[in-house]
């Protein structure tokens, strides 16, 4: 029995083959074609076909995924679905996840690729539309299709979303509410401006709880700023205070940055969304441990 794909009314005209290879691997793709398993709105399609969107495209060669060998080491999902619906996926990623492969991590390991390969059966391939840092946890939004993915990559430069962190950072910043505003290298290594609001919501005997806000979204903008403002983000190994992270991490033992992407709200189809992510519980036990070295 033949599998159906119709092809999306968001995605541009391309040829039958990579349509198909950004739903499969490529191996099973040119199977689809050597085996002339391929028919395009009924008639039998070669790989260099035209497809345009309302194209009904059946497979006669089922799909199989391959069972992971007893050797191979599967990678735990890295993430939970908050809110899904025809448009978008509103995504918990956990620490420890890079949003993309690169050295050293498999897309298979990728948020990326764990996304492809839960959704690649259903003929979808989600595209993200912002990033936070592998060692990062928290809300991350993905598009379902190229049309609402360029909106709303489109609104998160134009600062119509709503982002907020929580992070723990070295110090006690001063004053308690403020507005760092200080230019960072933007793709080519020129300064680019960057907005970054906070709070102070707790203050321990070395370390401060700040509720963050970011209009802009430069690569790590948030650790960037606090450490140029003197606070750097607690555990941050690579902007942070390397001496106080040994203490830290001694005394608390926290072992990744105590930041955490835990608010998102824009307008979706007419209305106000708001999505929440509680603190991990790496994070809480280290509040946990803050609040038990308080003194009475």
């Amino acid at each position: 029995m033949a599998s159906e794909i119709i092809f999306p009314q968001s995605e541009e005209p391309k040829t039958v083959e990579n349509f198909l290879k950004k739903r499969f691997p490529i191996g099973y793709v040119r199977k689809l074609f050597r085996k002339k398993g391929v028919r395009l709105n009924g008639a039998r399609a070669g790989p260099k076909e035209a497809a345009r969107p309302g194209d009904r495209i059946q497979l006669f060669i089922p799909f199989e995924k391959r069972a992971p060998s007893t050797h191979e080491k599967t990678p735990p999902r890295g993430f939970e679905i908050l809110f899904e619906d025809d448009d978008l996926i509103v995504i918990n990623k956990r620490a420890g996840i890079a949003v993309h492969e690169g050295k050293g991590i498999l897309k298979s390991h990728s948020l990326l690729g764990m996304l492809e390969a839960t959704y690649r059966p259903r003929g979808l391939i989600p595209r993200l539309v912002h990033r936070i840092d592998k060692d990062t946890s928290g809300l991350l939004v993905a598009a379902k299709n190229e049309s609402i993915a360029d909106e709303l990559e489109k609104r998160f430069e134009e600062g119509q979303i709503e982002k907020e962190y929580l992070a723990l950072v070295v110090g006690h910043p001063h004053p308690k509410e403020g507005r760092i505003d200080i230019p960072l290298p933007g793709r080519d290594e020129k300064p680019v401006s960057a907005l970054t609001s906070y709070k102070v919501e707790k203050e321990f005997s070395e370390t401060a709880l700040v509720r963050v806000r970011i209009a802009t979204g430069r690569m790590h903008q948030i650790r960037l700023h606090f450490a140029k403002l003197g606070h750097p983000v607690v555990m941050d190994d690579e902007h942070g205070d390397f001496g106080f992270n040994k203490r830290f991490r001694k005394a608390h033992h926290l072992k990744r940055q105590f930041l955490h992407a835990c608010d998102i709200a824009f307008e979706h189809h007419g209305k106000k969304r708001k999505w929440l992510a509680p603190l991990t519980e790496d994070l809480l036990q280290t509040l946990d441990s803050l609040e038990s070295q308080k003194p009475s």
